[in-house]
């Protein structure tokens, strides 16, 4: 049983259609990758899967529940969250009180799942009391990603978490990704980074002009001489 399954979904903005019969699966604790050139529609794919752009034709599919369309609000008390790739922290919040926004649904005591984000993301931990927009870039990406875990989601759904940064802080995003997957959470990973992304994944989707172009083992599509011409630098 997949975990999530999107089937033949078409989406955009407007008049204007991006996604043209898109479709994706997602196993339990598995990481997929989502590659493609600009423009393709890896993001409005993320956005689609989780409500933010109401698919026109085609079905969500999480834990064999149909969420098509469903509000974001109701997708992450169902273990579904989203981490857009900017403007996904608030700067003016220390970094303890962006874990606590990031906790806002929960009605338990969240102070337990807190430590446990700490101690999965360390780097974090000692600059609890730091103001968020004090950050450097892959410090912020990885309080972006901790706030989503403070809901103890089942799946991530992550765009370019990646982007931006500096070469040497790429491989600790990375790092930390792969930490997270371990932990039990399952991934849909949209990268420009394609060679490091489809490493450590299991599955692999490459999107073009809207539409699936190709799929397979991350380890095989790292192999496809087209992938390597096009997105590897070959």
């Amino acid at each position: 049983m997949n975990l999530l399954e999107v089937s033949g979904v078409v989406a955009g903005y407007g008049e204007t259609e991006i996604l043209h019969g898109v479709s994706l699966a997602v196993e339990e604790r598995q990481i997929v990758t989502v590659i493609g050139p600009n423009g393709s529609g890896k993001s409005t794919l993320l956005k689609s899967i989780f409500g933010l752009v109401p698919p026109q034709k085609g079905q969500v599919r999480f834990r064999e529940e149909d969420i098509t369309g469903m509000a974001p609000e109701k997708m992450v008390h169902k273990g579904l969250c989203y981490v857009p790739q900017s403007n996904n922290i608030f700067p003016s919040l220390s970094v303890n009180e962006n874990l606590e926004m990031g906790a806002f649904i929960r009605t338990d005591d969240f102070h337990q799942r807190l430590e446990e984000v700490y101690r999965l993301l360390p780097d974090l931990a000692g600059r609890r009391r730091d103001n968020a927009g004090a950050l450097s870039g892959g410090q912020r990406q990885m309080l972006a990603l901790a706030r989503a875990l403070m809901l103890d989601p089942v799946l991530l759904l992550l765009d370019e978490p990646s982007a931006g940064l500096a070469p040497n802080l790429v491989n600790s995003v990375f790092e930390k990704i792969l930490g997270i997957n371990r932990a039990g959470v399952a991934i849909v990973l949209v990268e420009q980074n394609a060679r490091e992304a489809l490493g450590l994944s299991n599955w692999g989707y490459v999107l073009a002009s809207g539409q699936n172009q190709l799929e397979d083992r991350g380890e095989n599509l790292l192999k496809n001489p087209e992938v390597i011409k096009l997105y590897l630098g070959g």
